[in-house]
């Protein structure tokens, strides 16, 4: 039965990436995706919120938490790492500008490749990371797709339009099994860290990263849900891969995979909020 979960999921999580991001690019210009880093600060804040002040509360959950080493390890790898697809679906479901974000994930991906292998290792010098092994999976089901899908609504709208809805009822169906297969693969791991409060450390680290970013996303309130749900939603694949290949203790993987978990009980019913606010707001 596990082996089949883990094809299932194997399957399941690139879906997801590539129907996400092309359903993205089917639905949107080159223009709109630019369009908002046109000021030097709407790139500095994004890249303060999620790669200074989100690992620092990170370490500052880790200081005042008491948790084994390898559950630390994980919620720093978690604190580290950010973007990730599963922001354009938090956006549609919050029906907010879906652009910005996926601009936002444009910012944020690259940095992520770069910044990891930097500091990671600094602060946990065990650890290897591999910039290739992270880049890799996310140019392939993330980049790679939102480039094919910004082409085809160039050359081509009207199959654009076609094609849009589809990918995004493929990738609602894609994230659905991808979180229904995880808690399945991992129940008894995840019950086993219930009481070593590792799932409070989760809480406190993505409810607060979406403070950082719903703070300093400034004036509009499109762009403070985007910074917010941009900041909060971690890059979970990123992380993973770090914990997978650097860390030979299961419990750092297993600590990724319950903030992922946290983070859609928690961003989902935020977005929902938001959404009901957008139409007070219109």
């Amino acid at each position: 039965m596990a082996e089949i979960l883990s094809v299932i999921l194997t399957v399941a999580v690139p879906a997801f990436s590539v129907t996400s991001m092309l359903s993205v690019g089917f639905g949107h210009v080159v223009q709109e995706i630019i369009e908002p880093f046109s000021s030097p600060r709407s790139v500095i804040v994004p890249l303060l919120a999620n790669f200074v002040l989100v690992p620092l509360l990170g370490m500052a959950v880790i200081w005042l938490l008491p948790l084994d080493q390898p559950l630390e390890n994980g919620l720093f790898l978690v604190s580290t790492a950010a973007g990730a697809p599963f922001l354009v679906k938090l956006t549609e479901f919050a029906e907010h500008d879906v652009a910005l974000s996926a601009a936002l994930l444009l910012l944020l991906l690259p940095a992520t490749v770069i910044y990891l292998p930097i500091v990671v290792p600094m602060a946990l010098p065990e650890a290897e990371v591999s910039a290739g092994a992270i880049a890799l999976p996310l140019v392939l089901t993330m980049l790679l797709p939102l480039g094919a899908g910004l082409l085809v609504r160039t050359h081509s709208a009207r199959w654009a339009m076609r094609l849009q809805p589809v990918m995004g009822k493929v990738s609602t169906i894609s994230l659905m099994v991808l979180v229904g297969t995880t808690v399945l693969l991992n129940f008894r791991a995840i019950l086993g860290l219930f009481g070593t409060g590792a799932v409070l450390a989760a809480v406190i680290v993505i409810t607060g990263a979406f403070a950082i970013g719903y703070a300093l996303g400034g004036r509009l309130f499109e762009r403070r849900c985007a910074l917010g749900l941009g900041t909060a939603q971690r890059g979970i694949a990123a992380a993973m891969v770090v914990a997978a290949e650097s860390f030979g203790n299961p419990d750092t993987l297993v600590m990724v995979v319950v903030s992922s978990l946290v983070g859609f009980s928690i961003l989902f019913p935020i977005a929902s909020v938001l959404s009901r606010h957008a139409h007070e707001h219109r």
